[in-house]
């Protein structure tokens, strides 16, 4: 039933999710990669996985295409979302400049 159906969706999610986070950190993911983790950060369980390309997601900020740029910051805002020590890392990482750029200009 539908239950079966939630269960593989999510057990797919969380299998994608290394990888996704893999191809971050080579510096390969493309816009269509970055788009699934941005949607992938909606859900709470799921951002433990994807914090671990937070760093890689700020460099996104300033180096990715626009559609990546924007794949990073919605993913970064999705981690953020109520979840401190996610919103400490990002800061960390060097995130508000390159953010306060691309609202301000559209680029960094």
């Amino acid at each position: 039933g539908t239950n079966m159906a939630v269960i593989t969706i999510e057990s797919e999610e969380a299998a994608l999710i290394p990888a996704l986070v893999g191809l971050l950190r080579s510096g390969t993911a493309d816009a269509e990669a970055t788009a699934k983790l941005w949607k992938f950060a909606i859900k709470s369980e799921n951002q433990v996985a994807i914090a671990e390309a937070i760093p890689h997601l700020v460099n996104l900020l300033s180096s990715g295409t626009a559609d990546a740029k924007e794949h990073a910051a919605g993913t970064l805002r999705n981690l953020a979302n109520a979840n401190a020590a996610n919103q400490v890392a990002i800061a960390d990482a060097g995130a508000i400049r390159p953010l306060v750029a691309l609202l301000t200009t559209g680029t960094v």
